[in-house]
């Protein structure tokens, strides 16, 4: 079967696996899912089983993985469908906000750009 999505899996680089799952936690309200594979640690986001939504995870493996505020961005979906709820967590769970709340065009939603604890560059996006 294939995945309806162009992207299927994301892996965001942690330092502290314990600070990063925190952070994301505190944030989004999800609860991640920690696994250790050997001496892969990674904490996975919730997701669909059935290979018809993007999910992903934490991973630290510091001889594979480096947070990084250059390179990919990858956009989270707001769960409360306002971002401006979940970037008001941000500073407060230890992350900076690098780009509040903005309109990307009438019928797209809206951005916000955030740094997380361990120095990777997101975005979140919303309807409203």
């Amino acid at each position: 079967m294939q995945a309806s999505n162009i992207i299927t899996w994301f892996e965001i680089p942690v330092t502290d696996m314990d600070r990063a799952i925190k952070f994301y936690e505190t944030v989004f309200g999800y609860s991640l899912s920690r696994n250790t594979m050997g001496t892969l640690d990674m904490a996975w986001f919730p997701g669909d089983q059935e290979g018809t939504a993007v999910s992903g995870g934490l991973v630290c493996f510091p001889d594979f993985y480096k947070p990084s505020h250059d390179g990919s961005l990858m956009y989270f979906a707001s769960p409360s469908g306002d971002l401006e709820n979940e970037l008001s967590k941000v500073v407060a769970a230890g992350g900076t906000i690098m780009q509040p709340k903005k309109l990307i065009a009438e019928g797209i939603g809206y951005m916000g750009l955030f740094t997380d604890t361990e120095g990777n560059r997101l975005a979140m996006h919303s309807p409203n």
